[in-house]
């Protein structure tokens, strides 16, 4: 444990973080930046906390390695029989991620040793508003602080009525652990991590059934890319059994799952991963002891300063809720440090990106058809598909397309959604054209290097164009 050493004001620490993963990283960067005093704190004996070394890393990591591996990208070329490995294993594909996970991990420990700050490995509890203790298997330790940020994420979700073991029937945290590739998968929730994985496992052969009870897949998302999405997916041939809800999971004496449905359906597959919504981290956390209350998923309530209803204690990331994305809780954790230690920050009012990194891979930002139809704005689209753009054909990639929405009358962008390769690089043109104000006028004009991607944005706003001048 690092040496104790009191502050100006009596405190062990100006900031303590607990948590390490991207809200708590930044936040404690950025109080160090400013000569603050600062500790960060995580049960984990690393640091990264649940993006590094259980989520956003090893899931985009071993979302490349299929695509590699597989030989997906190029079936469009070669064929469909087209692999660069013809049997592929588990430890194939979990190579790849243990090699970038431990690169992520000696970064931010570098970055944390540059910038002075205390790391403290175990279990913290809060005994008051200032102190916690941690427990770790060195003993137990007290530190005191004058502000705390709570940044200690979410965990998956776990329904009393799933016979979770880690080896058959598993959630998110559990699924790199898989000692082989199973023949049938069963996936129970078409949110984003069952979206993401059971796509990954059809592209590497596996028979993937999943199981939602909404009518289709990641609601919040235009609902013309999920019809793309579904068609691409039903073609690798994943079953959806969509409006169907999970009454029960079970192994058998074999080691297959039975999972039985409400409707009286049974799905037998070898494993079963249960990706049905998350919860924030804080149990055991002693927020009783500050009569600091969460909801029922354990959220922790906070104003726009990130501030809880006490006043020198944060809470950021996964743990507050929505938007609960890697990117979005490091921009939160830095302004929790600007505003705890007066530094003036001007938020300009950009439009967050969304990735959603399933095969094939989407993003979007600003609003879709659903809500400007909603709203009555009058708005129209234009598209552009990858099978009309040569970077498209390049890639491999014919099946990808690019929306873009716009007001009818000033021509503002106010949204761009994309399917297909590159969707989460390619969206960032949209957003800072967006951010900026800017029109499909922009889009029309500007000259995009060729062959790209990027060239999609200028298709769209042609055909944008063609709609609006006929």
């Amino acid at each position: 444990m690092p040496k104790q050493r009191s502050t100006e004001n009596g405190f062990d620490y100006d900031l303590l973080v607990l948590g390490c993963g991207p809200a708590g990283q930044r936040a404690a960067v950025q109080a160090a930046k400013i000569r603050k005093r600062v500790g960060i704190v995580d049960s984990r004996e690393v640091v990264g906390g649940v993006c590094v070394n259980t989520g956003t890393i090893p899931s985009k990591s071993f979302k490349e390695a299929v695509l590699y591996l597989s030989g997906y990208r190029q079936r469009n070329i070669y064929g469909a029989g087209y692999r660069v490995k013809s049997e592929i294993e588990m430890a194939d594909l979990t190579f790849r991620c243990n090699r970038i996970m431990q690169a992520e991990i000696d970064v931010i420990t570098a970055q944390l040793k540059r910038n002075h700050i205390d790391v403290l490995f175990g279990h913290a509890r809060f005994l008051d508003e200032h102190t916690v203790e941690i427990e770790s298997h060195e003993g137990i330790i007290k530190r005191s602080a004058e502000k705390i940020l709570i940044a200690v994420g979410a965990k998956p979700a776990r329904p009393e009525n799933i016979a979770f073991n880690g080896r058959t029937i598993f959630d998110s945290d559990d699924i790199l652990n898989l000692p082989r590739l199973p023949r049938d998968m069963t996936v129970v929730g078409g949110g984003v991590i069952g979206t993401e994985y059971g796509s990954m496992f059809a592209a590497l052969g596996v028979h993937v059934t999943v199981v939602d009870a909404r009518k289709r897949l990641l609601g919040f998302v235009d609902e013309e890319i999920i019809e793309c999405l579904q068609y691409q997916m039903r073609s690798m041939g994943v079953t959806l059994r969509l409006g169907e809800e999970v009454k029960s999971c079970k192994e058998r004496e074999n080691g297959q799952v039975v999972t039985e449905l409400k409707s009286g359906k049974v799905i037998v597959s070898d494993c079963v991963l249960f990706s049905a919504g998350r919860r924030s981290a804080t149990d055991d956390l002693g927020l009783e002891n500050l009569t600091l209350k969460t909801d029922e998923r354990g959220r922790v309530v906070v104003n726009e300063q990130f501030q809880t209803e006490i006043s020198n204690i944060y809470a950021a990331g996964d743990v507050i809720g929505f938007p609960a994305l890697a990117s979005t809780s490091g921009a939160q954790g830095r302004l929790v440090s600007c505003h705890a230690f007066g530094i003036q920050d001007k938020r300009m009012d950009v439009p967050l990106p969304y990735g959603i990194y399933s095969i094939p891979e989407i993003s979007y930002v600003g609003f879709n058809e659903e809500e400007l139809t909603s709203k009555g704005v009058p708005y129209e689209t234009g598209v552009a598909r990858y099978r009309e753009i040569a970077r498209g054909h390049i890639l491999g990639d014919e099946n990808g397309m690019l929306k873009i929405l716009f007001h009818r009358e000033s021509h503002q962008i106010l949204g761009v959604h994309i399917i297909g390769e590159s969707a989460t690089e390619l969206i960032h043109i949209g957003q800072c054209v967006m951010a900026l104000g800017g029109g499909i006028e922009y889009l029309r004009d500007a000259v995009f290097n060729y062959p790209t991607l990027a060239e999609c944005y200028k298709v769209a706003a042609f055909d944008s164009y063609n709609k609006i001048m006929a």
